[in-house]
């Protein structure tokens, strides 16, 4: 069933979220349930927890529950190996051009509604044809452990569990997880990987095969409700047509928010860098699902993939240590035209919570019928250690198991060499904080410990934890730093990535590693809901909050010919005049609703409407306040923290930024709290009430895209908005 003409006498899920709560009682939406009304006017709606802190319980209770189940502890971590994708292979020239539609510079070449073209075809840059791909989104099962596991209730203790067929298993009793359904880009969680070089573009199709059933999967009740996709290229410098967002799908292509079942797409990624100007090169993109409404359920429900990007230009950063910046990595190219690197790993972070089956699944949902077969609100003990997603809460989604690369307290051995890690955070909501940490003692589980509630979250800790190493940091969300830096942590935002050298021959202190020593990547940041984190570095530090992610074992001696670079790739320079655009720079604020309290996100005191360009708040006298900019232009952006004791990862599409100002504080001289501001990204931060102006341009493409919160919440429920390069 579409979300556009749900079963709600004809109104939408988006109508229902502008209406508010008070709009839903007048509805007739919650027939037999009273509204308080004084007690809106007592608390005010724009209470630190919105309007259902001033509705009536019983009113709050039918829309919505802030009620999440406590995942089964599991009693054997890190015995599973950590998952490194392998490079996938493109599909062969004699493959691609015998299909009904092979992809091409025509009209009807773009996508199966025959309705678009690619905006810039690569033999226009002086390249050959892309290189071909094909990923098939898929309905398929993931397992986060092999482990057995304990369920337990929120308190830590022991309690029942079920089977399938609703079945319980008395309390104390150790299971073994049943596979979580998921759709994943060619059926894995995460997806594919694609090493991409600049220089050689790539088209990617994505075929929508999630109607295929084969294994007779339980779907549960989230995903996008008509099982559409739209891939966005994580951020790619892409044309609107494959940047996969929904302002474009809405007004060009398919009407309803996403390709459906049956169709495809042909996504081109050029791989050539903004302006053409080698400065602006990237180096690590990732691919998910960006289906409007439904972005944080597809992106949760599995649908992720990896797009490190190397520059063979001069062989600089081609994954080649013996050659350029020399940064680790060790190239075997494979016959089938794919290749992979060696001591470069990609880790993907996420979190998840698995069903208790005693837990009622009560969402937006609910008064729509989207998922008419679920049967909510109800419990669900069939869906016992599967996924459990709730899409509309009310502080954001976190979990409280933490996975990297999908499996849940994973084991990765290394040589006694430097690595490149590439950090990745996927999760919906969770901001991580991410430490190198030895324990003599080893990891203790929460229950263990005697921790209950939100302190489960992680599931084990290791309390006499010291940090060991420190990390060298290469690269950001745009791609090489000027200058590496060493960190002894650092913050991971949702979308954001960050690249690191670590050298697992010594520790800081100089002392050499042996073989088997141990190591932990440790998250060290309390987030307990969406909202923020209760604790972090630069934040009430809190030293007993020592999560282990992944195990690190020092295994034997190899041979390193990378080293540790003095200085990278510089940045594009700012303009000496660049404060001249002040006056008229675009501003933003993302904020909450005033009728809707957290159950709508705003921009500018509005919702994400795919059919408009946004308007600045700032209206500078005869300057258009339209979120509009000519191609080939540059300025300033200022994006706002409306406050509420939020923060919010913003994205920008198309082109990364560089931040010139931070709470009205020129930061082009050095960071101030923020050490990445040096750099360029394709991510603001935003920490509460915080103002930041970034410096961005528009260049090599015409047409409308989109910029949103990250915080997956967030975006499915309004906060977006469109502007668009016009010629």
């Amino acid at each position: 069933m579409s979300d556009e003409s749900a079963d709600n006498g004809g109104m939408s899920r988006r109508a229902i979220l502008r209406l508010g709560a008070v709009g839903l009682a007048a509805a007739g939406l919650e027939a037999g349930r009273t509204l308080v009304v004084p007690a809106l006017a007592q608390r005010g709606l724009l209470s630190p927890n919105g309007v259902f802190e001033g509705a009536s319980i019983a009113f709050a209770d039918k829309i919505y529950i802030e009620a999440f189940p406590t995942s089964p502890l599991i009693v054997s971590p890190f015995s599973d190996e950590l998952q490194i994708p392998k490079a996938m292979a493109p599909e062969p020239y004699a493959e691609y051009t015998g299909w009904s539609q092979p992809p091409g510079p025509g009209y009807d070449q773009q996508n199966s509604l025959r309705n678009d073209r690619h905006q810039i075809w690569p033999t226009q840059l002086g390249y050959q044809d892309p290189i071909v791909y094909k990923i098939d989104v898929l309905l398929r099962t993931h397992s986060f452990t092999s482990s057995q596991v304990l369920p337990i209730d929120a308190a830590g203790q022991p309690t029942v569990s079920f089977d399938a067929s609703g079945h319980s298993y008395p309390a104390g009793t150790q299971r073994t997880l049943p596979p979580s359904t998921i759709y994943g880009f060619n059926g894995t969680f995460p997806g594919p990987r694609i090493n991409a070089e600049y220089g050689k573009p790539v088209i990617v199709r994505f075929v929508n095969r999630l109607d295929e059933n084969p294994l007779g999967l339980d779907r549960q009740d989230f995903g996008s409700p008509d099982w559409s996709f739209l891939t966005h290229l994580h951020n790619g410098h892409t044309a609107p047509e494959s940047d996969g967002n929904p302002h474009y799908s809405m007004r060009y292509g398919p009407k309803r928010h996403g390709y459906l079942p049956g169709m495809w797409v042909d996504n081109l990624y050029l791989n050539w860098p903004a302006g053409g100007d080698d400065r602006e090169k990237q180096t690590f993109f990732w691919f998910h699902d960006h289906r409007m409404d439904h972005t944080g359920s597809n992106v949760y429900k599995g649908m992720v993939g990896i797009y490190p990007i190397y520059d063979p230009k001069n062989g600089l950063d081609m994954g080649d240590e013996r050659r350029g910046y020399r940064l680790p990595g060790v190239r075997t190219d494979n016959p089938d035209g794919s290749f992979d690197v060696d001591y470069d790993i990609p880790l993907v972070l996420s979190d998840f919570r698995l069903d208790d089956g005693v837990t009622v699944h009560k969402d937006i949902h609910d008064t729509q019928g989207d998922f008419p077969d679920a049967k909510n609100p109800a419990k669900h003990p069939e869906w016992w250690g599967k996924t459990f997603f709730k899409h509309f809460p009310n502080h954001g989604f976190v979990g409280d198991i933490f996975a990297v690369n999908g499996t849940a307290f994973p084991v990765l051995e290394v040589k006694r060499r430097k690595y490149r890690l590439r950090f990745l955070d996927a999760s919906v909501s969770r901001v991580y904080e991410l430490k190198l940490m030895s324990s003599t003692q080893g990891p203790k589980s929460a229950v263990e410990l005697g921790l209950t509630g939100t302190e489960l979250q992680g599931q084990y800790r290791i309390p006499d934890g010291q940090q060991c190493m420190q990390f060298l940091e290469i690269a950001a969300d745009g791609g090489l730093v000027p200058l590496p830096f060493k960190r002894d942590s650092f913050e991971l935002w949702p979308a954001k990535r960050r690249e690191m050298i670590v050298d697992f021959t010594r520790y800081q202190d100089g002392t050499p590693t042996t073989k088997g020593d141990v190591i932990y990547l440790t998250n060290v940041m309390r987030m307990p809901d969406g909202r923020m984190w209760a604790n972090s570095s630069r934040f009430l530090p809190d030293p007993q909050y020592m999560v282990p992610m992944l195990k690190i074992v020092i295994g034997d001696n190899a041979p390193d010919d990378s080293q540790i670079p003095t200085a990278l790739r510089g940045l594009p320079p700012l303009p000496g005049n660049w404060r001249n655009l002040m006056d008229n720079r675009l501003v933003f604020e993302v904020n909450r609703g005033s009728v809707g309290g957290e159950t709508e996100w705003l921009i500018n005191g509005k919702p994400f409407d795919p059919a408009a360009v946004a308007t600045s708040l700032k209206n500078p006298a005869g300057k258009s306040p339209l979120a509009q900019q000519k191609k080939g232009s540059f300025n300033l952006w200022e994006i706002r923290n409306g406050g509420g004791g939020w923060v919010h990862p913003f994205h920008l599409h198309m082109e990364e930024h560089r931040t010139v100002m931070r709470n009205g504080k020129d930061v082009t001289g050095g960071s101030t709290g923020h050490p990445d501001d040096v750099s360029r990204e394709d991510l603001v931060a935003l920490d509460p009430s915080e103002s930041v102006i970034v410096y961005r341009g528009f260049r090599d493409f015409v047409g409308p895209y989109v910029a949103h919160c990250h915080n997956l919440a967030h975006e499915d429920h309004a906060m977006m908005f469109g502007w668009e390069i016009t010629p």
